[in-house]
This record gives C-alpha cells, structure tokens and sequence, in this order.
C-alpha cells in the first residue's frame, strides 16, 4: 500500500520524548551523531530536560530533527517500506528532506541549529509573540490581523493548521490587538503561545536571507521520493528551487491543510506522523475524512507496529 510520512515541527518537543525507543541503537546512534556536530549531549537535554533547554529555539530545532530521522531510521530498520511522498509542519521539512536523501544529517542539524540562532536574533528579545485562534475561519482571522497591523506593529497569520485553528505571529502589541478583535468578532479561544520568534511572518525576512548565505554552502540533492512543501502545497524536486523555498518557508505561514490534501492524493493508504507526539494526526484527521485513508503517529512501539500493519495490509492486533 502507498503511503506518505509528514514529520512534526516546534511544539512538538517534550522533555521524555522517544522514551519509547530508548534501547533501540539506531536512535541512540542518531542522537549521538547529532550530538557530535552541536558539542553537547543532545540525548541529554531530550530525555532529562530541563524544559527551558529543550525549549530553547537552538536546541529544540536539532532535537526535533535528530527525533524524526531516529523515529524514521527505526521504522527502516524494523523493515518499514519508503513512503512514496514526504512532508513536514515547518520545521519538519527539514526533518523530511534528510529522510528523502535531499540533505545530509549531520550538515542539517548545523543548518537547523543555525536556523534557531537566526530565528532568536531576528526580532529583538521579548518584542515577539504568537497566539492560537480556535473558531474562526481564515477570512476572520486575516481580517483582523489586518486591522491590527494599522501603525507601525506587525500581526500575520503564521500557521494555517486546520480549519477553525490558526496561529498568529508578529509583534507583541500587535498580536494583543488582534486577539481583542478576533474575541470580538467570535472566536472561541485566543491563547498566547510561550514562544516569543514570530515565525513564519515577513519579521523572519532578514532571518531568511541570513539562511539562504547559509545553504548556498550546503550540499542538496534531489529527493529520493516526492517531497511537497507547506509553503505552497507543491512538490518541488530541484536543488535550487529546493533552497529557495527553505529560505521562502521562514518568512511564509504554513499552509497545513493544503499541503495535506497534496500529500493524501488519490492512492496515498495511510499518512504517518514521523517523530514525537501525535500534534499532526490529530490535525490531519479533522481536515481530512476520506474514507479509505487512516492516520497514524509513531510515538511508541505499539503504534510503531500499528502502522507496520497497516502499510503492509496485515491487521494488528
């Protein structure tokens, strides 16, 4: 059966994570790799924390990439097949451009490292702040970031996660006039993230070109499978046009959604969330109900042999 693999982002990370696979050497193998590019112990800061190490944007962008190849390198190793389409919520792209063979992964966790660093400096420190919409649609939500961006503050949408779900980003006072219109105008949550990087919105522009010096050094082949990016919900397969969208995809909002409906195209069986926690299956379920297209999230050895079962048309027990 065909299937494709969509690897998680920033939000995803929890201190513990991949406990579940702690014994397995191919993911204490990759954590070690990862941990001789960045000079620490990664595995470390994974598995004992403390939480603001984890969450700081430097550490968990490489231990979100290490998790996702270790999570995919212990599916081949248990006889997993390739899925035929890749994808990933911000962050994850790169995660799923490693496991297509696009980018090496010890370059990719000093890319991504650097990514961090970029992302932190972008804006100056406490200016920033992103926000979580329930219960509004995207028209609502655009509408108001508009209004809120009257002056000199900047508000964006940054992450189009599923319908009646959208984050904004920008800058503080402007995310707070834009929560007062959307509460106004309906919404039925508006809560402020604990993450002050106003992803995914033109304050990440100067970030971007600060990356783009950054990949024109970096060795990119073309993805081994198809690979479609939540910039624009297409596939894109040459080298260049694959640099410029990771330079594009700081500065642009995800378009989860679209880029699912890209990934599940007819013949796709199952869509796998590839590395820690469930946050994507639990958004790809609520944008897409067809009915011969199942989701799963390898976060532990149960589900791990769950979705073996699936991709191979056996049932599991």
């Amino acid at each position: 059966m065909a299937f494709a693999f969509v690897f998680p982002g920033q939000g995803s990370q929890a201190v513990g994570m991949l406990s579940a696979f702690a014994g397995e050497a191919c993911v204490r193998d990759t954590f070690a790799e990862a941990s001789g590019v960045l000079g620490y112990d990664l595995w470390q800061v994974v598995s004992q924390g403390p939480e603001s190490a984890l969450n700081a944007t430097e550490k968990t962008q490489p231990a979100m990439l290490a998790a996702g190849v270790a999570t995919f390198r212990l599916w081949r190793a248990q006889g997993g097949a390739a899925p035929v389409c890749v994808s990933g919520h911000s962050l994850g792209e790169f995660t799923a451009l490693v496991c297509a063979d696009a980018l090496e992964f010890a370059p990719a966790v000093e890319l991504v490292r650097f990514r961090g660093q970029v992302m932190q400096e972008g804006v100056p420190a406490g200016t920033g702040a992103m926000a979580a919409i329930l219960g509004l649609d995207d028209a609502a939500v655009l509408s108001a970031c508009r209004e809120a961006s009257r002056g000199a503050a900047l508000v964006e949408p940054a992450n189009f996660n599923s319908p009646g779900q959208v984050v904004i980003a920008g800058e503080a006072a402007a995310v707070e006039r834009a929560i007062a219109l959307l509460k106004a105008a309906g919404a039925k949550r508006a809560v402020m993230l604990p993450v002050s990087v106003p992803s995914h919105t033109s304050l990440m522009r100067g970030a971007g070109e600060r990356l783009r010096a950054h990949l024109e050094r970096l060795s990119v082949r073309p993805p081994a499978m198809r690979y479609v990016s939540a910039v624009d919900a297409t596939a894109h397969a040459e080298p260049a046009d694959l640099r410029a969208v990771l330079v594009r995809q700081i500065a642009s909002p995800v378009r989860w959604p679209d880029t699912l409906r890209a990934v599940s195209q007819p013949g796709i069986a199952q869509v796998i969330e590839c590395g820690p926690g469930r946050v994507l299956t639990g958004l790809n379920r609520r944008i897409e109900k067809r009915a011969n297209l199942s989701f799963h999230a390898l976060e532990d050895t149960a589900a791990l042999g769950a979705a073996l079962a699936a991709t191979r048309g056996e049932s599991h027990a």
